[in-house]
């Protein structure tokens, strides 16, 4: 029978382990703070939608009635499906509801070939209707622009860190408010319009790599989707930007009133 090892050997196993233990719990407690976010109360944003291609996730949406979802325009492609009703991406809770795509109708003056973001809006008609209730439930249009300083709430399953990647299994959330447009304008020189807004905190709070089209709710309207902003994510002088949907409303009402009702 061997020897057992001396105790200084005990020792240093014993610290080696806590020293593992305080890093594994230090990574996970700095990594729900990531980009100021939070995981969402679970169905909390109902209107919340994910485009996959397979069970990968590409970008977020938003159900703005039973059979129509808005999107930024760049999220488009060849073919995906919808997924209204989810929280966890892993774990199924019997709510969720999986929607094939029937048309998918960007700006038609957005240009895919262009990199200057503009009109970076799509809206999806669905095959059929989805089935409403309390966790899944279109969220109304915004009737009148956004307000300087102006509360909001953005959301999605896209990355809580940059610029190395890394995405969550539940649905996340982080409070912004709206910048003046001077700011906005003065941080990205040339690139943005009056079709785009920028929301961001003090504390970094943005959204990142695979919240594309996801939804900015202001006073319990939605505002804005998902566009684009700085690479990395995060950075508090730099706010994210969205499609300003008070500048498009026209559009998606006319769009959808002659392809049938919301």
């Amino acid at each position: 029978m061997g020897r057992p090892p001396p105790a200084a050997v005990w020792t240093w196993m014993f610290l080696l382990l806590l020293l593992e233990a305080w890093a594994a719990g230090h990574f996970l407690a700095q990594e729900n703070k990531i980009l100021d976010g939070h995981e969402c109360k679970a169905h909390s944003q109902p209107w919340q939608a994910g485009l996959f291609q397979g069970i990968r996730l590409q970008c977020g949406g938003v159900l703005i009635g039973d059979s129509w979802v808005l999107t930024a325009a760049h999220c488009k492609k060849t073919k995906y499906t919808v997924r209204l009703g989810d929280h966890s991406l892993q774990n199924k809770e019997g709510t969720e509801q999986e929607m094939a795509v029937a048309q998918s109708i960007p700006h038609p003056c957005y240009n895919i070939s262009s990199e200057d973001h503009n009109h970076d809006l799509m809206l999806i008609r669905l095959r059929g209707r989805a089935s409403l209730g309390p966790k899944v439930k279109p969220i109304k249009l915004t009737d009148r622009c956004p307000q300087v300083g102006q509360n909001c709430t953005i959301s999605g399953w896209g990355s809580i860190t940059s610029p190395r990647e890394n995405f969550p299994d539940t649905l996340n959330c982080a409070e912004v408010e709206i910048f003046p447009q001077k700011r906005c304008e003065d941080v990205y020189p040339g690139q943005v319009t009056d079709g785009m807004i920028c929301a961001g905190s003090n504390s970094g709070a943005d959204t990142c790599q695979g919240d594309s089209g996801g939804p900015l709710v202001c006073g319990g309207v939605l505002q804005g989707i998902t566009s684009w902003g700085s690479d990395p994510c995060g950075r508090p002088e730099k706010p994210g930007v969205y499609t300003n949907i008070c500048r498009y409303l026209d559009w998606i009402k006319k769009t959808i009133g002659s392809r049938g009702r919301f």
